[in-house]
């Protein structure tokens, strides 16, 4: 009943009072308005009339019933939380009039198994598919620009997603633990890769980095138990603190030349890499920085390097190969002396 629906006089409808399972919006309506639909627990399907241009700010949050929302191409704003903590949402088609999604929109929504942003939207927003747990794919259409921090934060069944090379920034822990993740490729669109982008993605296999990646930040693949392979594009010239702490199955990487130091823990704990030759360039090995990697056979330090902390190679029995009458040298000789000095000392 058109009683049930409270509409101002600019079309904005304020509030659904009903408790029906089927809502059709009144095509009177412009807007919904922030809290609109929010904790209508009954609700399992709303048809949104073309006469509407934006969702309100959690307009239909907590609506616990509610499995899927066609939104007409009329509309080009959804707000924050507009869908936070709908359970049992389990299909969304965003139109490619929306050019803007508000953070935490999805917030929450566990069942949501595919989702498509189109390229009309500029920016995902921070939190935006927070804990979408259930959500399987993610196709980013050509067009956006930005994907906000913690943006898929622990969306756990996540096997794939697309990036395309319009986007130019990602922000932290965009995808943070997304425990089902294979592979992903950045593209060189990306120039700076935010802190923990893909810390604690378990099931990540491969990486590529592609041309144009200037920075890998900190903690950025931190704890990817199953990564085997990075590739890293010559564009990258720097790699953050603990970058790659804890990838235990990381079996070898190769360093750009255009590196100039190597930080504190980035390469900690991955007791499946075997060799690593550091290249001229490089002038200082932070702390820990290769630590306990149990399973390194050789390391090559370049001449050009003249700082390494002294706990650089704790837990290594590697050979770690020198330049003749380095500082590299000269500190290898005098650390290998130490009590839990486990590596060996040569030239090349």
């Amino acid at each position: 009943m058109d009683s049930e629906f409270e509409i101002d006089s600019d079309g904005t409808l304020i509030r659904y009072s009903g408790n029906a399972s089927v809502v059709i919006i009144p095509d009177t309506v412009t807007s919904i308005g922030d809290r609109a639909f929010s904790f209508c627990k009954n609700l399992t399907s709303v048809t949104i009339p073309d006469s509407v241009t934006s969702i309100g700010d959690s307009a239909f949050q907590v609506c616990g019933s509610l499995t899927s929302v066609v939104i007409p191409d009329s509309v080009t704003s959804i707000g924050s939380g507009a869908f936070a903590c709908c359970s049992n949402l389990k299909s969304i088609t965003i139109p490619d009039s929306v050019t803007f999604i508000g953070e935490k929109a999805f917030w929450e929504c566990s069942n949501l198994k595919s989702v498509t942003i189109p390229g009309s939207v500029n920016s995902i927003g921070v939190y935006t598919f927070n804990d979408c747990s259930g959500l399987e794919s993610v196709i980013i259409q050509k067009g956006v620009a930005s994907i906000g921090d913690r943006a898929f934060w622990e969306c756990t069944s996540l096997g794939s997603i697309t990036i395309p090379n319009s986007v130019t920034n990602i922000g932290e822990r965009a995808f943070y633990r997304c425990s089902s993740l294979g592979s992903i490729t950045i593209p060189g669109s990306v120039t700076s890769l935010g802190e923990g982008i893909l810390d604690s993605c378990g099931s990540l296999r491969s990486v590529t980095l592609q041309q144009g990646v200037r920075s890998i930040g900190k903690e950025a693949f931190r704890y990817c138990t199953g990564l085997t392979s990075v590739a890293i594009a010559d564009s990258v010239a720097s790699i953050g603190d603990s970058a790659f702490l804890g990838c235990t199955s990381l079996t070898s990487v190769s360093i750009p030349n255009g590196v100039t130091s190597i930080g504190s823990s980035v390469f900690q704990g991955c007791t499946s890499l075997e060799s690593i030759r550091i290249p001229e360039g490089v002038t200082s090995i932070g702390h820990s920085a290769f630590s306990n990697c149990s399973g390194m056979k050789s390391v090559t330090i370049p001449q050009s390097v003249q700082d390494i902390n002294n706990y650089a190679f704790n837990g290594t029995s590697a050979d770690i190969r020198t330049r003749k009458n380095s500082y590299a040298e000269s500190w290898c000789k005098s650390r290998v002396q130490y009590p839990g000095s486990e590596f060996t000392c040569s030239t090349y």
